[in-house]
């Protein structure tokens, strides 16, 4: 059988021009589709099974592979540079796509780019069987009858396409090759083999079984799974983001050490200079509970700072709604401590913030139809309400909360917050009565 070859990143990435969070899992389960639908097997980087470096099976597949898709939304890097080494290496059987608002940071006018619309989470339905019956016919036609794709043999005609020489003399087993693994009678399988159910699992098993795994509360779980990823593919920051959420919140072999650990892993994507929000929200919350846990201002104010550049550049809910509650955190302590202006404005900043997260976030309720996506929007327009005062637009937002099938852990964290920031508004308030 004929074989397609995706160049994408996986997971959820972010497009560093505007903010927006990618779910390039969504896009590729639509590629995948097309391709097998169009009579070719599909395979991703993160779907490779092998021992040691990916490197030498990507970049075979870069040459031998009977098609190439390349998907370059969120402007990622490692997707256009192996793009440019399957251009060097074929001149045809090539299809490049990316989302609608990718705008190219070089001339790629003389390239077709077939473009998809993308809502974040997901891609919707009728955008989604038109760019499956787009590319399969595509697909079909290039395979059929292949025309030069590459600008490299487009303005390079004399150039002839390098083939592989055959190794002579070539031992049964080469020196430099992975040696298989053996399992000696009376051992046992590594941890990761016994969760997956198989030997050496691929990246793309394993982050699915890890994220299934965030999803069920069970994070000592994917916290293994993903230290063994990270393992595989360093560079992947989505995976070093999860990687660090799962460490965190499986409170091993304590909560101040889990958030200590997750901090070092963290500080791969350098937060303190990252414009990515994902990292921003990610370093806000290990900064917050450790304030909970330690009380250190430092945290506080690296929390703070981590949530706000967090929701300007993405002006998302979660970012928004705990920087409000920090500021709320933060303008008790200074009127506790007798700055009564200080306090003022973080009173009035949380305030505004919480209605920017109404005015960003609630025409997003009904367009989501991941599940979980869609509860921590509400959840987040619940408190947003709260700390307005608006007891009605809570009352609305917590029937629908609580009517949704969930975690009961989800629940939970959700009602508790909203004690706490109960809590916090009424001490601001007696405290500033008494004050007056």
């Amino acid at each position: 059988m004929k074989q397609c070859f995706v160049i994408q990143g996986y997971g959820k990435k972010t497009d560093y021009t505007n903010g927006r969070e990618l779910d390039l899992d969504a896009s590729y389960e639509i590629i995948k589709i097309a391709v097998e639908s169009a009579g070719l097997e599909c395979i991703r980087a993160d779907e490779i099974v092998h021992s040691g470096t990916i490197d030498v099976p990507m970049y075979e597949r870069l040459l031998n592979a009977d098609l190439v898709i390349a998907d370059l939304s969120t402007y990622n890097v490692n997707a256009a540079f192996e793009l440019g080494v399957r251009y060097a290496l074929r001149p045809h059987t090539t299809i490049v796509l990316a989302e609608e608002q990718f705008k190219s940071p070089f001339d790629m006018s003389h390239i077709v780019i077939r473009r998809y619309k993308h809502l974040g989470e997901e891609i919707g339905y009728k955008e989604a069987q038109r760019l499956m019956k787009e590319l399969e016919e595509a697909i079909k036609q290039i395979i059929g009858s292949p025309v030069t794709d590459s600008p490299v043999y487009t303005y390079l005609p004399q150039l002839k396409p390098p083939q592989l020489v055959p190794q002579l003399f070539k031992s049964a087993v080469s020196p430099s090759a992975p040696k298989p693994s053996i399992t000696l009678a009376g051992t046992s399988p590594s941890p990761v083999a016994e969760i997956i159910g198989e030997d050496n699992p691929s990246a793309k098993k394993m982050l699915d079984k890890a994220m299934d795994s965030i999803k069920n509360d069970d994070f000592s779980t994917a916290k293994l799974l993903l230290q063994e990823i990270n393992r595989m593919r360093p560079e992947d920051s989505f995976v070093v983001q999860q990687l660090a959420l799962a460490t965190y919140k499986s409170k091993q072999p304590s909560v101040l050490a889990s958030l200590e650990s997750a901090c070092e892993i963290l500080k791969v994507l350098k937060p303190e200079t990252s414009n990515n929000p994902e990292t921003l929200g990610l370093w806000g919350a290990i900064h917050k509970r450790m304030w909970e846990e330690c009380g250190r201002l430092a945290c506080l104010e690296e929390s703070i700072s981590a949530y706000e550049r967090g929701f300007y550049l993405k002006q998302d809910h979660y970012n928004g709604i705990n920087l409000a509650f920090l500021l709320n955190v933060r303008s008790l302590q200074a009127l506790q401590n007798g700055n009564q202006e200080e306090a003022l404005v973080d009173y009035v900043r949380a305030k505004r913030i919480r209605m920017d997260v109404i005015r960003y976030t609630g025409p997003l309720v009904d367009k989501l139809e991941d599940k979980h996506g869609r509860y921590w929007v509400i959840a987040s327009l619940f408190e947003a309400a709260i700390g307005l005062g608006d007891k009605q637009e809570a009352a609305k937002w917590e029937a629908q909360a609580k009517a949704m099938d969930v975690s009961n852990w989800m629940q939970q964290s959700r009602e508790t917050q909203a004690i706490k920031l109960k809590d916090l508004l009424t001490q601001y308030v007696e405290l500033t009565n008494n004050n007056n």
